[in-house]
């Protein structure tokens, strides 16, 4: 709380250069995601995609319990005991659409520091996350069977698409946790981070994405995400509006002049 009375914003939000840092900021309730927080975590979202100076997007959660333990349940009681029907898949007609989990046009990327508990709703935001860095002791699940919900934010397609079915429908019907070394065998998050060391982690691939063209990461991360049902020979043919944009860009002539003239590009993202 602040000492004015009001209260502290559920999200918050920092730019530096290119880079916008998200932080869930509810640590009191292990950054539990409420209707405010959606409402929140909407307008940075809306933020983070429509500011050109914005390139890459870091996602994290206050303090060292946990980077999002998912749904308020207490709120969620409160709800339904006032008459609120159960949701089920998707967020379309709640505070807060769309939520990341379903901005799936959505072509910046997105690194999540990943510390603590990151259960349902919470591993769900990391699964729609691009690359994620996880400390030592981080934990995953989706314990929504356990309590006779769904993990209807994504957690249900999103896992059975990045683990073999077999080994998510496991997760799935049991809620079982998945540690961050377990989860880096798996494939699910790109780095585990020693002890102390989970900042400079995400920093060293905050750094080596800055070093790429921007637009080549827009355009890398649209065709492989909307190529990956289509057969090969028809993702070849799929035209890509990030693709485009990239090709008809100063960073695709910078790039190839850079090297040439043996100097660092100097990126526009135009």
């Amino acid at each position: 709380m602040r000492t004015d009375g009001s209260e502290a914003p559920r999200v918050l939000f920092e730019q530096r250069g290119h880079v916008a840092y998200i932080t869930l900021n509810r640590p009191q309730v292990l950054n539990a995601l409420d209707l405010r927080t959606h409402e929140e975590l909407a307008a940075v979202w809306d933020r983070f995609e429509q500011d050109p100076a914005i390139w890459i997007g870091v996602l994290s959660g206050a303090g060292e319990r946990a980077f999002s333990v998912g749904q308020d349940l207490k709120e969620l009681v409160a709800r339904t005991d006032g008459g609120e029907s159960a949701s089920s898949f998707g967020s379309k007609g709640r505070p807060g659409w769309p939520r990341l989990t379903e901005r799936f046009g959505l072509t910046k990327p997105i690194v999540a520091r990943v510390n603590g508990l990151a259960l349902g709703g919470g591993f769900e935001l990391a699964l729609a996350c691009d690359i994620v860095v996880a400390a030592a002791d981080a934990e995953f699940a989706l314990p929504e069977a356990r309590l006779g919900l769904i993990a209807g934010a994504g957690g249900v397609f999103r896992l059975s698409r990045q683990l073999p079915l077999r080994t998510a429908l496991g997760y799935l019907l049991t809620g079982r946790r998945i540690g961050a070394a377990r989860a880096f065998e798996l494939g699910l998050i790109n780095e585990v981070a020693r002890p102390g060391d989970l900042d400079a982690c995400v920093q060293s691939w905050v750094d080596d994405l800055l070093a790429c063209a921007p637009l080549s990461l827009r355009a890398i991360k649209e065709a492989a995400l909307a190529s990956g049902t289509l057969p090969l020979d028809q993702a070849f043919e799929t035209r890509f509006e990030s693709e485009r944009r990239r090709r008809d860009s100063i960073d695709c002539r910078e790039g190839p002049r850079a090297f040439v003239e043996k100097r660092k590009p100097v990126w526009q993202g135009r």
